[in-house]
C-alpha cells in the first residue's frame, strides 16, 4: 500500500502530510471500510489475510445478498427464495400482520408449510443485478459557468433520465447513486421482489434479550433472526445464487466478510459539517426523540392492545436514542474535533501545494461553511415543520404531490416522484397495513403541541395545520373526517389525478393541499441555498481526494451494497477481556443472575428447552468488520462463501463509527450460525426449515 501510494506524493512532502494522507486515504492495516464490490482492497486482503476474492466469488455474494426496504439487509439461504434477516428488521412487518388476537412480535411465528406462510403487506426486497459507472453522463449535464441552482437542476434531470431509460430498457429498479461526495455516480440495477411472506421469527424477548439495557453492549445473548420467503408468479422464487450454511460457524481469529447495505456514514464530512452536527443537529434530534418516546410510552399504558400498537415505535425510538446519544457524547469528547481539524488542515495544505489543485478546489470548504450558516437561520423550521401524525398525514401529502408531479416532465419533478421511483412509491402508498386511529391522534396532538412550543403560534405551517383549532380539536377533526386508512380510496384518488384530489373533501387531503405550498417552499429554499452549494463543493472535495489518493479509499455509506471484512476477535473492555463468543450457558446464567426478571426473563419456550440444548453452542460473537445502521440482517460469510453468522448490532465502542473507525474496540455483534440451527431445531421445532437451510 505504501509503495503504491507514493506516486501521488509531491516531492518533499512533509512527514505530517504523509501521515494525514494515510488517515484520509483509508485503511492500511486496520479492518476498516465499507467497500463497493467494484473496488475491493485486494492487495490489503492478500497481504494481511492471504485471501483474495475472485470475480466469481464476489458475483455470487452480490447476487445472494438482499436489501430489505424496511431499512435492513438479508441474504438468500435456500434455492427456494428463503431470506435470512433480523427479527428487528422484520419487526415492522411482524407488527403489520399481527392483531389484538395474534401478536407475532411478542409470541413469535413459524410456518411449517408454504400454505402457513403469511403475506407481508409492503416489504420490498432488492437484489443488485448490475453496476455501471455513469459519472461522465451526469457531470456532462453541467456546463461551464452555469449558475449553481441551474447546475443542480441539470444534474438531477440527467440522473432522472438515466434512471428512466434504464428502467425502460431492463425493467429493473434503477437508482443512480452518488459516491465519494459526488466524485463518482453509479447506476445500480435491482431485481425487485414485492410478493414476500413471513416464514419464521422467534419471540422478541429471545431476539432482543436484555432489552434496552443490553442494546449496543457486549457480551450479548440474542437470537435476533427472522426468515422471509420471496415469491414470483405465486410460487417460491427459484434463485441460482444463495448462501450455503456453515454448521460449524465462525471461529476465533477467522477472516469473515459482511455483505450488506450500510445506511449512512459521515466520515468524509468537513470540520464545519461535523461542528454543525455536534452543536445543532444532535441536540435537536435527541430532544425530538425523547419527547416522542414519552408520548409512545404513555399511549402504551392505556392497555395491552395500545401497547402492542406502540411497541414497534418504542423499540425504534429507544434504539435511535441510544445510538444518537452515543454519537453525540463521542462528538463532545476531548480531542475529536481537534483530530478532524488537524486532518482537514493537512489535507488542505496538500491541495495548496499543487497550484492546479488549489485553483480548482481550494474554496470548497468555505462554501460549505457559508451554506451551513444559512441553514442555521431556518433550522427549527426545517426540522419541526412536519406533517402531523404517523401515517395518514404523510399518505395525504404523497397523494397531493404525486398527482401534481405526474403532470410535469420527468426531469422537473420532485425527488421521489421520477418515473423510475414510482412503482416502489405506489407499492408503499397503497399498502394495506393497518392504521390505528388512537395512536395517530396521540401523535398528531404531540406534533402540533411541539410545533407550537418550538415555532410559535404565528408560524404559517402550524396555523395551516391547526386551522383555528387547538391541537386536540384539530386531531379529532382530522380523524373524524378521513377515510384514507382505506388503500382503495388512495388508489382512486391517484388514478383520478389532479381533478379528483382537488374536489376531495377528506380532512387529511384538505390539510395536505394547505401544507403542500409550504412544503415546496422549504424544499426549494433548501435546494437553492444549501444543496446547490454543498453538493458541488462536496464534489470538489471528493475530486480532490481522487486526485490525491485515487480509489484507495472507500466512499461513505449510501444504503447500497458494500462488503466489509475483519477477523473474529474479542477485545479489551472495562479492565478485562470480552470473549469472541458467548454461549447458551451464558444466556441461562444471565437470566438466573437477574432472577428471571424483565428485561432478563426467558420466553417460555426458551426456558423449557434448556435440557434439550447443547449449552456450549456458541450463541453470539464479535468481529472487527466495519458496519453501521442498515447492516442489520447482513450475513457474515467465511472465505468459502458460507453463512457463519448474522449481524444484528455493534458494541458501545462502535458508536463513533459514523465518523471514525477504531479496530481496537469497534466490534460487530452477530448471531452464530450454530446457535440459529440449535434454536430452530430444539427450541422452535422448525426441523423442516432447518433442513431446507442445510440443504438436507
Amino acid at each position: 500500500m505504501k509503495k503504491n501510494q507514493s506516486k501521488w506524493l509531491p516531492i518533499g512532502l512533509s512527514l505530517a502530510v504523509v501521515t494525514i494522507l494515510f488517515l484520509l486515504a483509508g485503511p492500511l492495516s486496520a479492518d476498516e471500510g465499507m467497500w463497493t464490490l467494484d473496488n475491493m482492497p485486494m492487495k490489503q486482503l492478500k497481504e494481511k489475510y492471504g485471501f483474495e476474492p475472485t470475480p466469481a466469488w464476489l458475483e455470487h455474494i452480490r447476487l445472494a445478498s438482499v436489501r430489505i426496504g424496511d431499512g435492513g439487509s438479508g441474504s438468500f439461504v435456500s434455492p427456494n427464495g428463503l431470506v435470512l434477516t433480523n427479527h428487528h428488521v422484520a419487526l415492522g412487518q411482524l407488527q403489520k400482520v399481527s392483531s389484538a388476537q395474534k401478536n407475532y412480535v411478542s409470541d413469535g411465528f413459524y410456518a411449517p408449510t408454504l400454505a402457513d406462510e403469511i403475506p407481508c403487506p409492503d416489504v420490498e426486497l432488492n437484489v443488485l443485478i448490475s453496476m455501471e459507472d455513469v459519472t461522465t453522463k451526469v457531470l456532462a449535464a453541467v456546463k461551464k459557468g452555469m449558475d449553481p441552482v441551474k447546475a443542480l437542476e441539470a444534474k438531477k434531470a440527467a440522473i432522472a433520465n438515466i434512471e428512466r431509460l434504464s428502467l425502460k430498457k431492463t425493467h429493473l429498479r434503477s437508482d443512480v447513486v452518488s459516491l465519494y461526495q459526488g466524485g463518482e455516480y453509479w447506476l445500480y440495477r435491482y431485481k425487485k421482489y414485492t410478493d414476500v411472506k413471513l416464514v419464521f421469527a422467534p419471540e422478541q424477548q429471545a431476539a432482543f434479550y436484555g432489552g434496552d439495557p443490553d442494546n449496543f453492549t457486549y457480551p450479548r445473548h440474542d437470537i435476533d433472526m427472522a426468515l422471509f420467503r420471496a415469491y414470483e408468479n405465486g410460487k417460491p422464487a427459484k434463485v441460482a445464487h444463495y448462501l450455503k450454511w456453515s454448521a460449524k460457524g465462525a471461529a476465533d481469529g477467522e477472516l469473515v466478510f459482511i455483505s450488506g447495505n450500510p445506511g449512512s456514514t459521515n466520515r468524509l464530512m468537513t470540520l464545519a459539517q461535523i461542528q454543525f452536527q455536534r452543536e445543532f443537529a444532535y441536540p435537536l434530534r435527541l430532544k425530538y426523540l425523547e419527547r416522542m418516546l414519552v408520548v409512545a410510552k404513555k399511549y402504551a399504558t392505556k392497555g395491552p392492545e395500545e401497547a402492542r400498537q406502540a411497541a414497534g415505535m418504542i423499540f425504534g425510538i429507544e434504539n435511535g436514542l441510544k445510538v444518537s446519544s452515543g454519537e453525540y457524547e463521542g462528538l463532545k469528547s476531548a480531542g475529536i474535533l481537534e483530530k478532524k481539524a488537524a486532518q482537514e488542515t493537512e489535507f488542505r495544505k496538500l491541495i495548496d501545494e499543487n497550484p492546479q489543485w488549489k485553483a480548482e478546489f481550494a474554496g470548497a470548504w468555505e462554501q460549505i461553511a457559508a451554506a451551513i450558516e444559512k441553514q442555521k437561520l431556518r433550522l427549527k423550521e426545517l426540522y419541526y415543520r412536519r406533517v402531523p401524525g404517523m401515517r395518514l398525514g404523510g399518505i395525504a401529502l404523497q397523494i397531493v404531490q404525486m398527482v401534481a408531479e405526474l403532470q410535469k416532465p420527468d426531469g422537473k419533478r420532485l425527488d421521489g416522484y421520477h418515473t423510475a421511483e414510482l412503482e416502489s412509491r405506489r407499492f408503499r402508498l397503497f399498502s394495506p397495513a393497518p392504521i390505528y386511529p388512537g395512536f395517530e391522534e396521540a401523535l398528531i396532538v404531540n406534533s402540533l403541541m411541539q410545533m407550537t412550543e418550538e415555532l410559535g403560534a404565528d408560524d404559517p405551517f402550524l396555523k395551516a395545520c391547526l386551522d383555528g383549532k387547538t391541537p386536540e380539536e384539530a386531531a379529532k377533526a382530522l380523524l373524524a373526517g378521513t377515510k384514507l386508512a382505506d388503500p382503495a380510496l388512495r388508489k382512486r384518488l391517484v388514478d383520478g389525478g389532479p381533478a379528483a384530489v382537488a374536489k376531495c373533501t377528506d380532512s387529511f387531503i384538505v390539510l395536505a393541499r394547505r401544507l403542500d405550498p409550504l412544503v415546496r417552499e422549504m424544499l426549494k429554499w433548501q435546494e437553492d441555498n444549501i444543496e446547490s452549494v454543498t453538493r458541488p463543493a462536496g464534489e470538489k472535495i471528493g475530486q480532490a481526494r481522487f486526485n490525491a489518493f485515487g480509489k484507495n479509499a472507500y466512499p461513505d455509506a449510501t444504503f447500497t451494497l458494500r462488503l466489509s471484512y475483519g477477523a473474529v476477535r474479542g477485545y479489551a473492555m472495562n479492565g478485562t477481556l470480552a470473549p469472541y463468543k458467548t454461549t447458551f450457558y451464558g444466556l441461562y446464567d444471565r437470566a438466573e443472575s437477574f432472577d428471571n426478571k424483565p428485561p432478563f426473563h426467558l420466553p417460555k419456550r426458551v426456558a423449557e428447552a434448556r435440557d434439550k440444548l447443547d449449552l456450549s453452542t456458541p450463541l453470539d460473537f464479535v468481529c472487527t468488520g466495519d458496519i453501521i445502521g442498515g447492516n442489520s440482517g447482513s450475513p457474515v460469510i467465511n472465505t468459502a462463501g458460507e453463512v457463519v453468522g448474522l449481524v444484528f448490532d455493534g458494541n458501545v465502542e462502535s458508536f463513533m463509527g459514523r465518523f471514525f473507525y477504531d479496530d481496537t474496540a469497534n466490534r460487530t455483534v452477530s448471531v452464530h450460525s450454530a446457535a440459529m440451527m440449535e434454536a430452530l431445531k430444539k427450541i422452535y421445532g422448525a426441523e423442516k426449515l432447518a433442513q431446507e437451510i442445510l440443504g438436507e
